[in-house]
């Protein structure tokens, strides 16, 4: 019986899992989901690997994502891969714990403020400073007055990445600062702007479709696609393709979920800048499991993935194009 309990090790050993956490900052977007698709395509060519997935329900919550991310670590997972919502809140508590449980954590989509950095092995994502910088440059096109007046849309005041982005945004139109734009530059911000969504998707279309109701309505930067995420955009839109097409009404936003691509397609919106979160979640996997399994930290603070722009004439093909 005990010339058995080798073998019967040795077995254990190869069923174990090593299970890793994928949470994004809202559960229902395709953006998180991709993230996911990435980290269970790693998990097939390395089957010692499971992926589960959870973030907050519908919204950009920060006291949700840290209980949920207390939860998974409660629950014995062995790597953490997160996107980041507030930076503080989710440091000073989950991560704290992750770091007593001996727990690895990879951050993607929007990483730890530089003072959180080193509760995190690595970040995954867009360069998001550089991805705003993308936005404003699209937008300068479509200047059309001596101060061009432009809103911000974003989700939550607190979100790391989102901040960097209106940065990037600002520095672009700007001409190399980041603060608020105040026509000196020849851009505007809208009195009312930037506009915070908190990730719901009604309240993004919403605030999209009263900019557009405005007399002297504002040039358009979305930098997360809730607006675009929710069903109900290329219908609510639709009456406004002329107005688009004629570049009355310019809409430019982040992301390239497929919906996005569809009313890009059919003259709905003007640009969308797009990302990579499949390969976010396959790099975040193999990141962690490399740390886990082999002892391999990675070999760098941050892998920067590129993005593409896309227009309706290449809005089924630009996704395969980086930039």
């Amino acid at each position: 019986m005990l010339a058995a309990l080798p073998l019967l090790l040795m077995c254990a050993n190869v069923n174990a899992k090593i299970t890793l956490a994928v949470v994004g900052k809202t559960k229902n977007d395709t953006f998180y989901q991709k993230s996911f698709e990435g980290c269970k395509a790693f998990s097939k060519e390395n089957p010692s690997v499971q992926c589960i997935y959870d973030g907050s329900a519908d919204y950009q919550d920060v006291r949700t994502q840290v209980l949920i991310v207390e939860e998974l670590l409660n629950q014995g997972i062995d790597g953490l891969l997160v996107s980041t919502t507030d930076s503080q809140f989710l440091s000073n508590r989950a991560l704290i714990l992750a770091q007593q449980k001996g727990v690895p954590v990879i951050t993607f989509d929007s990483d730890l403020l530089p003072e959180h950095a080193h509760f995190r092995l690595a970040y995954v994502g867009t360069n998001n400073f550089d991805f705003g910088i993308a936005l404003g440059e699209a937008a300068k096109q479509f200047k059309q007055h001596d101060v061009q007046s432009i809103c911000i849309q974003s989700g939550h005041p607190s979100t790391p990445n989102l901040n960097q982005r209106i940065a990037g945004v600002r520095y672009a139109l700007s001409g190399g600062a980041k603060q608020r734009l105040d026509g000196r530059s020849g851009w505007q911000e809208h009195a009312r702007c930037p506009l915070y969504t908190l990730g719901r998707r009604d309240e993004a279309l919403n605030q999209l479709m009263t900019l557009i109701s405005y007399e002297n309505r504002p040039l358009f930067i979305g930098v997360a696609g809730f607006a675009q995420f929710h069903p109900e955009y290329s219908s609510k839109l639709a009456p406004f393709k002329e107005q688009i097409d004629n570049e009355d009404l310019v809409i430019i936003s982040a992301d390239t979920e497929q919906l996005q691509l569809e009313a890009l397609y059919n003259g709905l919106s003007t640009i969308n800048i797009g990302q990579n979160p499949f390969e976010m979640g396959r790099l975040g996997a193999e990141l962690l499991y490399n740390y886990i399994e082999n002892d391999i930290k990675p070999a760098k603070e941050h892998y920067y993935l590129p993005f593409h722009h896309c227009n309706s004439v290449n809005a089924f093909t630009c996704t395969s194009v980086k930039n």
